[in-house]
């Protein structure tokens, strides 16, 4: 079930997070996050932006969330999105699920370009941004040091 977070779901996303923060190149994060940082998280981000959770038997195995892509105010019409999945839960079709979903409420709420960049490489998260119709419009190399590493970070596109 798809649903918008609630304050009660920052454990499990904080959960879900922390393993990518500490196990992988996807997010630039190099500490993990506290659950007070992340409660503030949802609760700055769902003023202004959607933050949608998917729950399976009760428990959020996944999210997606849309942000800021700038602060001048000429870019207010585009948005960021991140996506994080339970480990356990790859492959499944979940984040497909979750960024279809995310997509409608960014057009419902009249937003324009929405971006995604990911961590290269990883072609699972470029197989489904071409899925939705994102093109690539740049790449930015060696953009990020982590785990010892220069990681080049790919930038995907979608005009709604």
């Amino acid at each position: 079930m798809i649903r918008d977070v609630s304050l009660s779901d920052a454990k499990r996303i904080h959960e879900i997070y922390n393993e990518y923060v500490e196990d992988s190149r996807i997010t630039f994060q190099e500490k993990p996050l506290s659950l007070k940082e992340i409660k503030d998280k949802i609760q700055k981000i769902t003023k202004v932006y959607p933050w949608i959770v998917y729950e399976e038997n009760n428990q959020v195995v996944g999210y997606t969330y849309a942000d800021k892509w700038k602060e001048k105010s000429a870019y207010r019409y585009t948005v960021e999105t991140s996506i994080y999945l339970d480990s356990g839960h790859l492959g499944k079709g979940i984040g497909s699920k979750l960024k279809g979903a995310m997509i409608e409420k960014l057009r419902e709420r009249e937003f324009h370009c929405v971006i995604s960049a990911i961590s290269l490489p990883n072609p699972a998260s470029i197989a489904m941004c071409k899925k939705f119709g994102f093109q690539k419009a740049g790449q930015l190399r060696e953009i990020g040091y982590k785990f010892d590493e220069w990681i080049d970070v790919g930038y995907w596109q979608l005009i709604l």
